[in-house]
């Protein structure tokens, strides 16, 4: 196979595209570098990896700061709440969402055009935050998980995504289901569905993140500190400058001298951080293929 030889400018645009990409990387990176690095320190001072300016690397690298950490119960409580959140918004959205999106693909369905533009239409304009509030209050669902995964369990631009990756699947395979004696539904649970991963994985990775970083609707919805969100919690210790609880838990150390409240802040964001990180390597892999086509084909 023949190589092709890149002209002066092609390799110009090439540098310049990798020395952006560099850029970006570094912009990135650099506010999650900075917290792994007050997180870790261990120097004794406090505020060292951040008093003086930008540290690569901690001079001495401490866990001290995640076992105390460990200790506060706030953390948990929000970290289970999260938890069930994220679980049960995923899995509501990727069915309810599928659901919704399957007879879209039909083209033959009656009055799928006006079905399809009542949902597009619900992606301009939306009833604002005061009748979402007085919904969920006559519904009965605030202090309860409800309230946070039932108003956005369907996403029009979701429905559209999966829409189009059904609508790429060959006809044949249903038809042949159909001759067999399958039902519509048996058709959609053992031939579609295992057929859209790429797709699934990819909305149920933006809903989960989705969830995971959520907290306005927490704050509005939820008023017993117990069923928090994780959000709301580093909200509290960051944002608010609500550090009583950790100021307690560093009295309760013998070197609590060691520790300030803003390398506890660091470790407690690295534990927000780090489960989307665990679990996104397991969904990239479908991730491209699952938004081209979904996008792509209409």
């Amino acid at each position: 196979m023949l190589a092709i030889k890149k002209s002066r400018g092609d390799k110009i645009f090439d540098a310049i595209l990798y020395v952006l990409l560099a850029l970006i990387m570094v912009v990135t990176l650099y506010p999650f570098w900075t917290q792994v690095v007050i997180s870790l320190d261990g120097s004794g001072v406090k505020g060292a990896s951040y008093a003086s300016g930008f540290v690569l690397f901690p001079k001495k690298i401490t866990l001290d700061s995640y076992v105390l950490a460990f200790k506060y119960e706030a953390l948990w409580s929000g970290y289970f709440n999260t938890i069930v959140r994220t679980v049960l918004g995923v899995l509501l959205s990727v069915v309810f969402t599928s659901i919704t999106a399957y007879p879209l693909s039909k083209k033959d369905l009656p009055l799928n055009r006006t079905a399809t533009s009542i949902i597009l239409f619900t992606m301009l304009f939306g009833g604002g935050t005061i009748p979402s509030y007085l919904l969920i209050k006559e519904l009965g669902m605030f202090n309860t998980v409800w309230a946070l995964v039932v108003p956005g369990m369907i996403s029009a631009f979701n429905v559209m995504i999966i829409r189009n990756f059904f609508r790429s699947l060959p006809e044949e395979l249903e038809e042949s289901a159909r001759v067999d004696g399958a039902g519509y539904l048996r058709i959609f649970a053992q031939i579609v569905l295992p057929l859209c991963k790429p797709v699934l994985a990819t909305v149920a990775l933006w809903v989960g993140v989705g969830h995971w970083n959520a907290w306005f609707d927490s704050m509005i919805y939820i008023s017993d500190p117990a069923k928090q969100v994780l959000q709301i919690v580093l909200r509290k210790i960051i944002i608010e400058n609500n550090t009583t609880d950790i100021s307690i838990m560093m009295q309760n150390m013998a070197s609590h001298s060691e520790f300030s409240g803003r390398q506890l802040q660091a470790t407690i964001i690295m534990f927000s951080i780090i489960p989307m990180l665990i679990v996104y390597p397991f969904i990239q892999k479908y991730f491209v293929k699952g938004i081209m086509i979904g996008a792509v084909k209409g």
